[in-house]
């Protein structure tokens, strides 16, 4: 088992409303074909996608699994957005649906959402503005043996589960695929990572096809292959990132499945084990 100071993280109350979907006056979403669509997006309760199923050839774009939360107050979201992380556990507290428990599955950037998973049964009892309160429980995480490889954005209890491997002074992880750093596209280039996600573009679908990319799932263990998300998100030749799929592939330039990191290294201190089972809804209790 990885050594950690998990018995020195802090667990701490965040909390957010079910936030309706958004919208412009403009409702067209262009393609990278140049095409103007009109789709479903990002927030509300996605009643029939959720953690496991595929990330592609959905009607919609930028889709979020299950439940997107958000705070009204913008100092607020950014904690929100911040200290949870992936595993944690989430709480209905106010309306119908009151007392129902769920977990963290992403953080999305640029519309800053927390993005939730509940049974099914659960989201028949939720609505839009419903208070979800969630144990934040993972930033500051450290692995004692492991100084050059920061941990972000993942519950330890979770990270305990993955099947993380040590081997040689390094850490292998079983990842549903690799992916190349110039499929990397919205999101590179922020100042951290440590909140939000960036995107796999998938224009390029033979190239996507090439790598298995086409086959991810919410909820799946990627590789990202020569990508440093220590101090932001950004190339360095040798670096290595390990994260989670947490929205669906997108129609616009620049975009496609959102990618949440949990690992990150400067060094070539990571590798990556194909197992198509490699999916953090495996390992939530």
């Amino acid at each position: 088992m990885l050594r950690t100071n998990r018995e020195k993280v802090v667990m701490q109350s965040v909390q957010g409303k079910i936030h309706h979907p958004t919208g412009g006056n403009m409702p067209y979403r262009i393609s990278h074909n140049g095409e103007p669509c009109i789709l479903p997006a990002t927030g509300g309760i996605c009643y029939n996608v959720k953690v496991g199923d595929s990330a592609f050839n959905l009607a919609g774009d930028h889709i979020e699994p299950g439940v997107s939360i958000k705070n009204d107050n913008s100092a607020e979201n950014v904690a929100l957005n911040t200290l949870s992380c992936i595993g944690n556990t989430a709480k209905v507290v106010s309306g119908d649906g009151k007392g129902a428990l769920g977990y963290v599955t992403g953080t999305h950037g640029g519309i800053d959402h927390v993005i939730l998973h509940f049974n099914e049964g659960d989201l028949e009892n939720l609505a839009i503005d419903d208070k979800i309160l969630i144990k934040s429980y993972g930033q500051g995480l450290e692995l004692l043996d492991y100084e050059d490889i920061k941990v972000m954005n993942i519950d330890p209890d979770l990270l305990e589960r993955l099947p993380i491997k040590e081997e040689n002074g390094k850490l292998i992880v079983e990842v549903s695929a690799i992916v190349p750093p110039y499929l990397m596209g919205s999101g590179i280039g922020a100042s951290t990572s440590f909140n939000g996600d960036y995107d796999i573009m998938t224009a390029d679908y033979e190239e996507v096809k090439k790598h298995g990319i086409d086959k991810l799932k919410f909820g799946d263990i990627v590789l990202l292959k020569d990508c440093d998300n220590s101090f932001g998100r950004g190339y360095l030749k040798g670096a290595v990132s390990i994260g989670v799929v947490i929205h669906s592939d997108c129609i616009k330039m620049g975009h496609g499945p959102g990618i949440t990191t949990i690992l990150t290294s400067k060094r070539d201190m990571i590798e990556g084990v194909l197992n198509s089972e490699a999916n953090i809804s495996n390992f939530i209790k």
